[in-house]
């Protein structure tokens, strides 16, 4: 690999701390009203969006198991699985809205923020696991489900997805 390809970890590791740092001082500085009221262009409250927000970085961690094993097999096989969950798109959306509304219930104001340093510091691990070999595994991935995935994706990018879905939501947070 080339000294052009090498990925700045650390860049990566200060963008997944500025998220966790960012998620504390909404929490924080959000009221019970702030985090009940409707967030802007999005079925959500404040409060479910902010989870919607965590399970980006929450979806990381299998996506970079599915990465690891697709990218293992012939690469036709991820282009038909990528196909195949493009195709179930408007079922991914429903089970998308519903499931950040009730897991929003569990993780809620009081326990979001503890579950998102987990999430977080497992991340972080992760990241420093990963060789350089690794962080250029890639597979195909559905377009549709998400603006933010392109149709081949890297361990890198998929590192960096969940950064540009948390600033995309916090645009539509309506807090005060």
């Amino acid at each position: 690999m080339s000294e052009q390809q090498t990925v700045d970890r650390a860049a990566i590791a200060a963008e997944l701390e500025r998220a966790r740092s960012v998620l504390h001082e909404l929490l924080d500085g959000a009221s019970a009203p702030d985090l009940a009221r409707r967030s802007s262009g999005t079925r959500w409250t404040n409060e479910q969006l902010l989870f919607h927000m965590v399970f980006g970085y929450m979806v990381v961690r299998r996506l970079l198991l599915l990465i690891r094993m697709f990218s293992r097999l012939p690469e036709g096989a991820s282009r038909r699985f990528a196909h195949v969950l493009d195709a179930a798109t408007p079922a991914f959306d429903e089970v998308n809205y519903r499931g950040s509304a009730l897991a929003a219930v569990v993780y809620n104001r009081h326990r979001m923020g503890r579950h998102f340093d987990r999430v977080i510091a497992s991340l972080q691990r992760s990241l420093a696991r990963q060789t350089d070999a690794d962080l250029q595994r890639s597979m195909s991935f559905p377009v549709r489900w998400d603006p933010f995935f392109t149709e081949t994706m890297t361990v890198e990018q998929v590192f960096r997805y969940p950064g540009k879905h948390f600033d995309f939501h916090r645009q539509q947070l309506t807090l005060n």
